[in-house]
């Protein structure tokens, strides 16, 4: 490894706070447990991570194979990153406003769902969740790439993966009780204005980064 902790520090704090918060991720093992139990439940969190760590990797040596070809596009990156981040904010926020002016509200478990069934879907579910490829876009604008080598990609892949995991094991463990969905209808809310208040933070760090 020829990367201080920092940096991977930063990047697994800004993917907790995404891979946490809600989305179609999320919602998939929440229904998932609710609906067919704690097992298919942490299967469906083995599929996040997978799908995650891959999409660590892909990314990562995407980016870095572009930095090094073209140096200025950090730059670039940086200015695309913040806009990103600015919309992830604003998304988070609307749909926190919402949320509380929303009467009611209940999700329906996915039942029927076997071990396998639960893995692939998750899988399926996060390669065509846009909101992954611009959540790397964001944060391999806060990853140094460039001087990155094999074993900084690895660690980096590995530990997106085990965040992924840890975090929607969790959700698993939880919502295979009845009673947690009631619970996280009334704490979404909070997590959804704590995430874009996060974002537009590391935002305007990345803003401040780019004066002279």
């Amino acid at each position: 490894m020829s990367l201080t902790i920092a940096p991977f520090l930063t990047v697994w704090a800004v993917l907790a706070m995404n891979i946490a918060s809600p989305g179609p991720n999320v919602l998939n093992t929440i229904t998932t447990a609710m609906g067919s139990g704690r097992g298919p439940g942490l299967a469906s969190a083995a599929g996040v991570a997978l799908g995650i760590g891959l999409w660590c990797l892909g990314m990562t040596l995407g980016m870095a194979a572009l930095f090094q070809a073209v140096p200025a596009m950090r730059t670039a990156m940086t200015v695309i990153a913040i806009g990103l981040l600015l919309w992830f904010a604003s998304r988070y926020l609307r749909a926190a406003w919402a949320a509380w002016h929303q009467e009611g509200g209940r999700i329906a478990g996915r039942a029927g769902l076997g071990h396998r069934a639960a893995f692939l879907r998750s899988l399926s579910v996060n390669a065509t969740n846009p909101k992954a490829l611009t959540t790397w876009v964001v944060i391999l604008s806060l990853f140094p790439v460039a001087r990155a080598h094999a074993g900084d990609i690895a660690l980096l892949g590995a530990g997106a993966a085990a965040i992924a995991f840890t975090i929607h094991a969790g959700y698993a463990l939880v919502f295979s009780a009845p009673p947690a969905a009631r619970l996280w209808l009334r704490l979404a809310p909070l997590i959804n204005a704590g995430v874009g208040l996060f974002f537009a933070g590391f935002a305007a760090r990345l803003a401040l980064g780019l004066l002279p």
